[in-house]
């Protein structure tokens, strides 16, 4: 690790108070003082489970009340030491703030082998995480993508009610709906939501072979004040995983894994972010993955190429992509919602009505550059803007 300083310019460029709701709209990004940005921070108000994760452009967005303008702002990165300020001392008198590189003093004499912190971490998992029944509310976006072209754009407000990665999610509803124009030849549908397969790719959920992995240490970095051992596995089948754990608690903030075949086939590609509650305890606060594979061209879609002249393949490349923010979490059970539907179906088939003054008013996440592509892409196809797409497309 190179033992040089960072400054984290924390521009909140954006402030919005409306009087009727009495919310503010804070945004803003993330870098160091070279200009580079700083993605998968998290930002927020820890004390009351509110906040969000930075893009992989450094930016983030989230609302808050009025009633946490005395409320600290936390920024916690990996590598980088937690900076706090008042939100109202930062809206009064905006300026750059420096977040030091926390340098860890670890020994690495006295580090003990890689599969000793991974066979903790599990066994720890359960006392290092929420694990008493919460509702984590979530921003769900999935991209169908077919021959590299996103033809296809769903997005989902859920309230999941959950007991931590060491249990099953106990149920699921899904709260608010929005879809684009349908451009897809191949409608594939998932047999159950989107979410459910979020939760059984993750490894601390389903489990893995501890053995059956090789573990080397890949660096040593720190978060909020703990050194965290960075540790990565591979199997038999190329199959990677890399997990950030705590040194003196064995908590694992964050998972990368990556499935690719050496011949053709389904691949993956995921990662895990987890945060701190008031007391410590993790909660998922963001979470990405892509899916690729290939389908059958329908042989109705195959006639009405061939009779218009074009060229068509007999399989098309297909693709899953995935972007969940967690936006809030809630641990008083008086506060859960009201679930309806617990059912497990394709993310198309909820029959939720189209509400347009919630979604321009809920705190919805920053822009990343890889939503803007895939929006960008699906408006291409037809030159329809995806707002249009919105209204159009979600008519009950």
């Amino acid at each position: 690790m190179k033992k040089i300083k960072y400054s984290l310019y924390l521009l909140l460029i954006f402030f919005s108070l409306s009087i009727c709701s009495q919310n503010i709209q804070i945004k803003g990004k993330v870098t160091d003082v070279y200009g580079e940005v700083i993605p998968f921070a998290a930002v927020g108000i820890v004390k009351k489970n509110i906040g969000t994760t930075t893009t992989t452009e450094g930016t983030f967005s989230f609302i808050i009340s009025v009633n946490e303008l005395n409320e600290f702002l936390e920024i916690s990165s990996i590598g980088f030491e937690t900076f706090k300020i008042y939100i109202r001392d930062y809206i009064n008198n905006p300026s750059k703030i420096i977040l030091n590189e926390k340098l860890t003093e670890l020994n690495e004499v006295i580090l003990l082998s890689p599969i000793h912190y991974v066979k903790t971490s599990f066994k720890k998992l359960r006392d290092n995480s929420v694990s008493s029944t919460h509702q984590l509310n979530v921003i769900y976006r999935r991209w169908s993508v077919e021959d590299d072209i996103c033809r296809f754009f769903i997005e989902q407000y859920l309230n999941i009610i959950d007991r931590g990665p060491a249990s099953e999610v106990i149920k699921f509803n899904v709260n608010q709906s929005r879809k684009s124009s349908e451009y897809r030849f191949i409608k594939n549908k998932q047999r159950v939501h989107a979410a459910k397969y979020m939760e059984w790719n993750n490894p601390l959920r389903k489990g893995i072979n501890i053995k059956s992995y090789n573990w080397k240490k890949i660096e040593i970095s720190t978060y909020d004040g703990e050194d965290v051992i960075i540790i990565e596995g591979t199997n038999k089948k190329s199959e990677k995983l890399k997990f950030y754990i705590g040194y003196d608690t064995y908590r694992i903030y964050r998972i990368e894994m990556s499935k690719i075949p050496q011949e053709m086939g389904k691949e993956l590609t995921a990662a895990y972010l987890y945060k701190k509650n008031p007391k410590g305890k993790l909660y998922l606060s963001y979470h990405t993955r892509e899916w690729k594979g290939a389908a059958a061209m329908p042989e109705n879609v195959k006639r009405a190429m061939s009779a218009s002249g074009q060229k068509f393949k007999n399989f098309v490349p297909l693709a899953y992509r995935h972007e969940v923010f967690v936006i809030e979490l809630i641990e008083n059970k008086e506060k859960f919602t009201q679930f309806e539907d617990n059912s497990q179906k394709d993310m198309t088939l909820y029959n939720v009505k189209y509400d347009e003054k919630f979604w321009n008013n809920i705190s919805l996440p920053a822009e990343t550059n890889f939503y803007k592509k895939n929006i960008k892409e699906l408006e291409s196809l037809y030159n329809v803007p995806i707002k249009t797409q919105f209204q159009y497309s979600n008519k009950n």
